[in-house]
């Protein structure tokens, strides 16, 4: 009989483990100048052994120190006798009366109290308008029932951010639920599905047991519901609170749409691009009657317009011009014009009030050339220069001090040193991937784009003797002031393509040359991918079909039959 004896086995493996310092320091390497700066400061403010070195500035411990040491000289410098001590006339100043106005906390009257109100300093921050904003604004000029406004409220909040409508009107109206479950059973608690989480808007989610007593949290959902080794838990079901019922009917939600859909920018409130222009159109329409009347220059052009955009915008989109004269019976040159007062309308309205900021770049780097050879300078002037504060050293050596005020000390001494190093060694690494990048690259420096060469991360990350993701998060979000322009670290690297003689070609060279090639060619015979692929082989670079056209679709340009224009 094997009886059962407890025994220890030793076993050795290893472990690569990412430490704190080793995560800080990839952390650091991936932020640019401004991230790197809010990091520093952050960390000033959390650790009070960082000190920002300033020349211009005295530290704390230096003034401390002079201030210690003039006392001191102070105190020990005898008096002669019979000598009065010179007064200092500061002294003599009664600065507590003199502040007492604004120190004193006691009860003041009404005339010695000011009851001026002052306007919040939140209305001078300069905000721009949005699309939210101008359409309530007019919304709250107009006089309508209160179940239209409310109606048109909701609308507003559910506009993207091009302007169009993006929800039902059963969405608004808000009666679409989810399909009911059965209720658990044997003391299980039901599992809610993930599509009911998207519901929250429709209902809300109250869970109680049977005697009536709302459950606090999932734990004690999971309690109750998990049976239990003495007695068995109450059951859990979930009841599903409806959602309170909108104020207002379809038809008034009908209603608000038509006046959201009349007011600025025209076309707002569609549901896609055919209403979208339809809504622009019938406001030219509406201006040019009530300008003109029955006599203006433009009816007819309006009307070809909305038949164009209301019947036949697929075949616009393809430029099949003699198929829509033929539909809307009107002659070619007509069509023709419609289509060029179409492009002059705005498929996305809502883009000229929800306009998105232009992000803040500063350069990290800069490429200056001196002499023959190009020199990399790391713009570090708004950088904290950190140092480490000797006060808090000095704690550490002092036998008075308590052992944990030391063991604190100690544990941010390291924090802060880590720091250091860590970014130093970020600008170190940032300056090794700038370097092979002009060796590479100075041919870009001194000509231009069109002398771009291929560059892969590998092969830069065996050069400097790191791991190709270092190399990755180096020139993530970084930028380089050159001779050329302000680029991206990343802009440098690009695959390359088979080019003439056996050499490589840049992928982004070719796609311009793509881009070319098409901005150039003849619009009644446009280019097709595989002409565009013999005129790129004819020039040594070999490429096929489907590249051509994958670089084509990758710069959103039109195929061969959307791009040709049919007379």
């Amino acid at each position: 009989m094997v009886l059962l004896q407890p025994k220890l086995h030793l076993k050795v493996t290893q472990k690569q483990i990412l430490t704190p310092g080793l995560v800080q320091m990839v952390s650091v390497l991936a932020l640019n100048k401004l991230e790197l700066r809010d990091m520093i400061t952050a960390e000033m403010v959390e650790n009070p052994v960082l000190e920002e070195l300033e020349a211009s500035v005295p530290l704390l411990d230096e003034v401390s120190q002079k201030e210690e040491e003039r006392d001191r000289v102070a105190a020990e410098e005898p008096t002669p006798a019979g000598e009065q001590k010179e007064k200092d006339p500061f002294d003599e100043i009664d600065f507590g009366a003199y502040f007492q106005e604004y120190l004193d906390p006691g009860y003041r009257s009404h005339q010695e109290r000011e009851d001026t109100e002052k306007p919040s300093f939140e209305n001078f921050i300069s905000r721009p308008q949005t699309l939210t904003d101008h359409l309530t604004w007019q919304l709250s000029s107009m006089k309508v029932r209160p179940e239209v406004a409310e109606a048109a409220e909701l609308i507003i909040g559910n506009l993207n951010e091009d302007g169009y409508l993006i929800a039902t009107d059963d969405e608004l109206m808000g009666v679409a639920a989810p399909a009911e479950e059965p209720e658990p059973t044997n003391g299980e608690a039901k599992s809610v599905p993930a599509e009911a989480e998207d519901l929250s808007d429709q209902a809300d989610d109250v869970i109680v047991s049977d005697n009536g007593i709302a459950l606090e949290s999932e734990a004690v959902v999971a309690e109750a519901a998990a049976p239990a080794e003495t007695a068995p838990a109450p059951a859990a079901k979930v009841i599903r609170m409806p959602a309170p019922a909108p104020r207002f009917s379809k038809q008034d939600l009908h209603e608000a749409i038509e006046l959201v859909r009349q007011m600025d920018p025209a076309g707002v409130a569609a549901r896609d691009l055919r209403e979208c222009l339809l809504g622009q159109i019938k406001h030219l329409q509406f201006v040019e009657e009530d300008l003109h009347g029955d006599e203006g220059d433009n009816r007819q052009l309006l009307a070809d317009c909305a038949a164009i955009i209301d019947t036949h915008l697929k075949e616009a989109q393809s430029k099949q011009f003699k198929e829509i004269a033929r539909g809307i019976g009107r002659p070619l040159e007509a069509v023709t014009l419609a289509m060029d007062y179409i492009k002059r309308l705005d498929p996305k309205p809502g883009l000229r009030y929800n306009k998105v900021e232009p992000r803040l770049i500063e350069p990290d780097v800069a490429f200056v050339k001196h002499g023959d050879e190009y020199l990399v300078l790391m713009n570090e002037d708004d950088l904290p220069q950190l140092r480490l504060n000797p006060t808090y050293r000095r704690l550490l050596s002092r036998d008075a001090a308590e052992k944990d005020v030391r063991n604190y000390v100690k544990e941010r001494y390291k924090s802060a040193i880590q720091l250091i190093k860590n970014i130093e060694q970020r600008k170190q690494t940032i300056l090794k991937v700038c370097y092979a990048i002009i060796r590479r690259q100075q041919d870009f420096l001194d000509y231009g784009i069109d002398q771009l060469k291929p560059m892969m991360i590998k092969e830069v990350a065996e050069e400097i003797g790191v791991h190709p993701s270092t190399v990755s998060r180096a020139v993530a979000s970084k930028y380089a002031h050159t001779a050329q322009g302000v680029f991206e670290l990343r802009y440098f690297f690009s695959e390359s393509v088979n080019g003439p003689e056996g050499s490589n070609t840049s992928l982004l060279i070719l796609k311009r040359r793509v881009k070319k090639l098409i901005e150039e060619e003849d619009p009644a015979r446009p280019l097709t991918d595989e002409q565009i692929t013999r005129i790129l082989q004819s020039q040594g670079i070999q490429v096929t079909r489907r590249t051509v056209a994958k670089y084509r679709e990758d710069m959103k340009i039109p195929s061969t039959h959307q791009r040709r224009v049919k007379q």
